[in-house]
C-alpha cells in the first residue's frame, strides 16, 4: 500500500503498477484502459509517494507477475546488483535528483544502465518536466556500429525510410536517390514491405543490397519484414543486413506479435553468423511505441508509459543497432494530442538511453489526432537538443504507403545545420567523396554524381 495526503485528503494505491499508472502525465491511452488518475489531485499525491518510493522497492514488487510473464523474469534475472549498489540508497526523487547533478555524468550514467530496472527509469520520468528528461538523456551515450558508427557525441543519423504503396521499384528507387543526395541513410536504409511475402522481402533486399554495393555507401539496408520472415530469408541466402522486430514489454504482447525472446536470440544468432559487418556486429532493429500492449489488451493492468519502458528490457539484451520509437503511429486512442505526443517521445528518449538503448525516435502522427507539423518540427528540435541517435527521413514527411506523417529529408538537415551535428563519420566521407558537402561541410547536393543514376532501373 502506497499513499499521500493533499491538504485534507489522503489518497491511497494498493499497489505499484496502481501508483505508476495514477502519477502518469495525463494521456487518452491510460484514459480508455481505466487507469489513469481522477483528477489532477490524484495525480500530483500519486507524483508525491512515488517521489518517496525506494528504488528497492522494484527489486521487490513486479508489476506483471515475475511467474507468468517471460519479460518480468528477464528483467529480474538480468538486474546488475553492482552496477545499481551506487544509486540502492536512493528514493525515485532522490534518483531524479542526482540524475541532474554534476556527478552523473556521462561515464557514471553507462556503468549505471545495467543496474536500472525499466519499471525505475519509467517511475523518474513520470516526475520529471520535459527539459529534466531532455538534460539527463543528453549526458547519455549510446554508441552502435555495423557498417558505420551510430551515436557519437555531436552526431545525427537519419533512417532512409523510402516506403511505396506498391513497392515499386523505381519509385523506392527515387525516394533513396532524393534522401541520399540530403544525407540521409546513415542509420538505415529500411523499407516497409506493402506486403509480407518472402519473395517481395527478397527482391527488396537484393535491390537495397545492388544499390549499397554499386555506390559503396557505407551504410545497412533493412526490410521491416517479420521476424520469421527475415529468418526464412537468411536461410535461403537472402543479403540480410539487420534483422527487425516490432517488441513490446509484456510477454502476452509480444505473443501477439508472433514472438518471445527465443525466437529473437535466435534471428540474433542467425544474422550473426553472417558477418556483413565491417566496423562492428550490431544486427537487431527493434521498434516500439506506447499503445501496442493495450492495443493488444496484454498491458496487465500497467500503465502504457511503464510498459514501454518493459519492452527497452528486451530491446537491450539483444545489443541492437538501432530502436526506433514510433511515438504518434498508433494514434489519439492512446496520445490524443501533440501536447501527449511530445510528452511521450522525451518519455521514451529518456527512458531508452538512461537504460543503455541506442534510441532514436520516429517524430510522427496520424492524420486523425489532434497534431500537426508544428507539433513534429517542436518535438524533433527537442529530440536532437537532446542528442537522440537517430530520426527518419520520409519523402515530404508524408509516408504514403504507411499513411502517416512523419520528417522529411529536409527536417532532418534543417536540425543537422540548426545544432552543429553531423552524419555518421564513414557516412560522412563518403558525402565527401560524392561531392555531396560543400566548402562549409554542409551538406548542399549540387551535380548529380554520374554514378547515382545507377539507381535508377530502366522505365
Amino acid at each position: 500500500m502506497h499513499s499521500a495526503t493533499i491538504g485534507q485528503r489522503r489518497y491511497t494505491f494498493p499497489d505499484l503498477k496502481t501508483l505508476l499508472a495514477k502519477a502518469t502525465p495525463l494521456r487518452s491511452g491510460d484514459v480508455l484502459a481505466g487507469l489513469a488518475a481522477e483528477t489532477g489531485e490524484e495525480r500530483v499525491a500519486a507524483q508525491f509517494a512515488l517521489a518517496d518510493l525506494p528504488l528497492s522497492t522494484f527489486l521487490n514488487e513486479a508489476v506483471v507477475p515475475y511467474e507468468s510473464d517471460e519479460v518480468s523474469r528477464l528483467i529480474i534475472d538480468s538486474h546488475d546488483k553492482v552496477a545499481f549498489a551506487p544509486v540502492a540508497h536512493l528514493t525515485v526523487g532522490g534518483l531524479r535528483d542526482w540524475l541532474l547533478s554534476d556527478e552523473a555524468t556521462t561515464a557514471v550514467l553507462t556503468a549505471l544502465a545495467p543496474g536500472l530496472t525499466p519499471e525505475m527509469a519509467a517511475a523518474v520520468s513520470k516526475i520529471s518536466r520535459l527539459q529534466d528528461l531532455m538534460i539527463v538523456a543528453a549526458k547519455c551515450s549510446v554508441v552502435t556500429r555495423f557498417r558505420n558508427t551510430i551515436g557519437l557525441a555531436g552526431h545525427l543519423s537519419v533512417r532512409l525510410q523510402p516506403n511505396h504503396p506498391t513497392d515499386d521499384a523505381r519509385g523506392i528507387a527515387a525516394s533513396i536517390l532524393d534522401g541520399l543526395l540530403l544525407g540521409s541513410g546513415d542509420a538505415v536504409i529500411g523499407i516497409n514491405p506493402a506486403t509480407d511475402s518472402p519473395e517481395r522481402a527478397h527482391t527488396l533486399l537484393s535491390m537495397l543490397d545492388d544499390i549499397r554495393t554499386k555506390l559503396d555507401i557505407p551504410t545497412q539496408s533493412c526490410v521491416l519484414a517479420h521476424v520469421t520472415t527475415t529468418l526464412e530469408l537468411i536461410g535461403k541466402g537472402s543479403p540480410v543486413d539487420l534483422v527487425f522486430q516490432s517488441i513490446a514489454g509484456t510477454q502476452a504482447a509480444n505473443k501477439s506479435f508472433g514472438i518471445n525472446l527465443a525466437l529473437l536470440r535466435e534471428a540474433r544468432d542467425s544474422a550473426l553468423s553472417l558477418k556483413r559487418g565491417t566496423v562492428g556486429d550490431n544486427v537487431m532493429y527493434f521498434e516500439t511505441g506506447q499503445g501496442s500492449a493495450l492495443s493488444a489488451n496484454a498491458h496487465h493492468g500497467v500503465d502504457q508509459q511503464t510498459v514501454e519502458a518493459r519492452a527497452y528490457a528486451v530491446a537491450r539484451v539483444f545489443k541492437p543497432l538501432l530502436v526506433n520509437t514510433v511515438v504518434g503511429f498508433i494514434g489519439p486512442e492512446y496520445l490524443y494530442d501533440g501536447k501527449q505526443i511530445t510528452r511521450a517521445g522525451l518519455e521514451d528518449h529518456f527512458c531508452g538511453k538512461l537504460l543503455g538503448l541506442p534510441m532514436g525516435v520516429d517524430v510522427c502522427y496520424t492524420n486523425h489526432a489532434e497534431a500537426d507539423q508544428d507539433d513534429a518540427d517542436a518535438l524533433l528540435a527537442l529530440l536532437v537538443s537532446a542528442s537522440v541517435n537517430f530520426v527518419m527521413g520520409v519523402p515530404g514527411a508524408d509516408d504514403v504507403m504507411l499513411g502517416y506523417q512523419s520528417t522529411s529529408f529536409h527536417d532532418a538537415l534543417a536540425m543537422r545545420d540548426l545544432y552543429g551535428r553531423r552524419p555518421a563519420p564513414e557516412f560522412e566521407a563518403w558525402l565527401t567523396k560524392q561531392g555531396l558537402m560543400d566548402t562549409a561541410n554542409r551538406i548542399r547536393p549540387g551535380e548529380l554524381p554520374t554514378n547515382f543514376r545507377a539507381l535508377l532501373p530502366p522505365s
